[in-house]
């Protein structure tokens, strides 16, 4: 399997099982954990979707890469526009939100920090269990009698 591929896969994996993570959490779980946990969550997720686009990305990279994502959007809402994209279509509400929240920024950063750790620690499995390469071949071999030969004169 390409290297890429062995990276894209588990990314979208783990995008799926982050949004129905997100979706049980709405679903089951009340006030600030919820809230505060889906903010994380939609951090992770983006993480994931950077990780899927770009499969070479370091994780502090796509961390950051996804903090910042989540942040702008945060910052966003200080405008009146998520908040009249947000009526406008429940897929915006779940991607823009609608109203700012400082806290938000705390969880946003809490969701990169997890979602580096398990990138990192999903990289450091998967080289455990990726055969390790054969030496390179050696080149030809010397010519008889040409062996140890410097080029040196003298």
């Amino acid at each position: 399997m390409p290297p890429a591929l062995r990276t894209r896969l588990p990314a979208a994996l783990a995008a799926v099982v982050t949004v129905a993570a997100g979706l049980t959490l709405r679903a089951v779980a009340g006030g600030w954990f919820a809230e505060y946990g889906g903010d994380a969550l939609y951090t992770v997720l983006v993480h994931t979707l950077i990780v899927f686009v770009l499969p070479r990305v370091a994780p502090v990279r796509a961390a950051a890469g996804a903090l910042a994502f989540s942040w702008a959007v945060e910052l966003a809402q200080l405008t009146p526009v998520p908040a009249a994209l947000s009526e406008a279509s429940v897929l915006a509400r779940l991607v823009l939100g609608s109203t700012f929240g400082a806290a938000d920024l705390v969880a946003y950063t809490a969701g990169a920090a997890l979602a580096a750790a398990a990138h990192t620690l999903a990289g450091r499995t998967s080289a455990r269990r990726t055969p390790a390469t054969a030496p390179a071949a050696a080149g030809p071999a010397e010519p008889a009698g040409r062996a140890g030969n410097t080029g040196k004169t003298g």
